[in-house]
């Protein structure tokens, strides 16, 4: 029985080909990534119901990882790392993260941590789609897509896409500019409020207008009807 997708972050190998074996043996379907632009390509095309996040990484220090991955997933973030300070602690506790373990890890115990955590979630009803309606048109995340109402693909970068995914996720959420800027991060930016402008602005005319509402003094929301399939 599969326990869950996990994408497991960490760029020391070698702790990697110890934890991943155990994990899969004990049902949890688990992708490996050693570096944060590897995390943000894995993003743009899966949904995962866990991320296991280190926090010394070569290109991103793991608590602005957090921040990121909180801001375009609701799923849980465990942390697991060899960083036993107190303030990165409360740092990754205060940007949402469910649960910080330190290395070295027993094995059975992260096994456990992670059960108990997924079972949490799944309990309180947190769930993930791959296909949104939002208003007449169609997104779907696997295929990083967006259809009208004809069926006719409408041709978004990734970006665009991702933009206009978080806030339709969202439903009704205000996003301020620095959030999008976190929610929108991959490979290729964008990393600053004007590019998030532009974004907007350019989702709108490959939509429509009225899909992007922007709010006075606070950002941008989804401004069309989101319903998800039964």
């Amino acid at each position: 029985m599969q326990l869950g997708k996990i994408l497991f972050i960490e760029d020391d190998l070698e702790f990697s080909r110890q934890v991943v074996p155990h994990l899969k043996n004990q049902g949890f379907d688990v992708t490996t990534v050693a570096s944060a632009a590897e995390m943000f390509s894995e993003l743009d095309h899966l949904h995962f119901d866990c991320y296991l996040v280190d926090l010394t990484l070569p290109d991103e220090d793991g608590i602005v990882l957090i921040r990121k991955l909180r801001a375009r997933s609701s799923a849980p973030v465990v942390v697991l790392s060899g960083r036993k300070d107190i303030d990165d602690k409360l740092a990754a506790f205060e940007l949402g993260a469910e649960d910080y373990i330190t290395k070295p890890v027993e094995l059975r115990e992260l096994v456990a941590r992670l059960k108990a955590i997924l079972q949490h979630f799944d309990t309180a009803g947190a769930t993930t789609t791959d296909v949104l309606y939002v208003g007449n048109y169609v997104l779907d995340f696997t295929r990083h897509q967006a259809h009208d109402a004809n069926g006719q693909a409408i041709n978004l970068t990734h970006s665009e896409f991702s933009l206009i995914w978080v806030m339709a996720q969202a439903d009704g959420v205000v996003f301020s500019r620095e959030k999008l800027m976190d929610a929108v991060t991959t490979i290729e930016g964008p990393a600053t409020s004007r590019a998030i402008d532009n974004l907007v602005s350019r989702v709108r005319k490959k939509i429509e207008k009225d899909v992007i509402h922007t709010v006075s003094n606070s950002g941008y929301k989804c401004g069309l009807p989101v319903n998800r399939p039964a």
